[in-house]
């Protein structure tokens, strides 16, 4: 029996007995009957600050992009959000090296930075910046590949980081770049659910 679904057996017992107990024979009935627990998975939306790194001194930025890390959205997403839900802000004039690792355990991924813009492209568009893009933008890289992008964010301005592969950045995988000229260091953000 999945572990599960034993553990809500037994939470159904403990609550049981805490009600007011039970008799040896009426106890696995009623903890048959008892409403299963949903099942819990990984929470999206949440920052894991191990994601940032930078170094203010050579203004230069490290950021973990993770595609398919949750399956939000069936696992068209990165780092667990989607249709811009996180916003990884970056000063202007700094160096962004993005290491980007496909988790999606079915489906080939890809990522560009690309020029804000609605809708959201339909596959790959050139990006806005020289050397921010993964390699085999279209067909993406397979589960468990490995790739890096470098530029320096040379203008401020609001972008995407996308998923090139066909259909999966217009289906919400994407995420915000944005590209301060006040911003100290960068930093990442959330959006709540429909205020993207």
């Amino acid at each position: 029996m999945p572990v599960s679904f034993m553990t809500d057996v037994v939470m159904a017992l403990v609550a049981l007995v805490a009600a007011g107990g039970c008799s040896k024979s009426s106890g696995a009935a009623a903890a048959a009957q008892a409403p299963a627990a949903e099942p819990r998975v990984i929470e999206s939306g949440k920052i894991d600050p191990a994601w940032l790194s930078y170094d203010a001194a050579t203004k230069t930025l490290n950021f973990h992009l993770i595609a398919g890390l949750t399956g939000l959205n069936g696992a068209l997403n990165f780092n667990g959000f989607r249709d811009g839900g996180l916003t990884l802000t970056v000063p202007r004039g700094w160096t962004v090296a993005i290491q980007f690792m496909n988790h999606d355990g079915m489906l080939p991924h890809s990522a560009e930075v690309i020029p804000a813009t609605k809708p959201v492209p339909t596959g790959p568009v050139p990006p806005a910046f020289d050397g921010a893009f993964t390699v085999t933008l279209a067909q993406g890289l397979p589960p468990l590949g490995e790739d890096g992008m470098r530029f320096i964010a040379d203008r401020v301005g609001s972008f995407l980081i996308f998923c090139g592969v066909p259909g999966h950045g217009a289906a919400g995988m994407w995420v915000r770049l944005k590209v301060s000229g006040t911003a100290r260091a960068p930093f990442l953000t959330a959006t709540p659910a429909g205020k993207s």
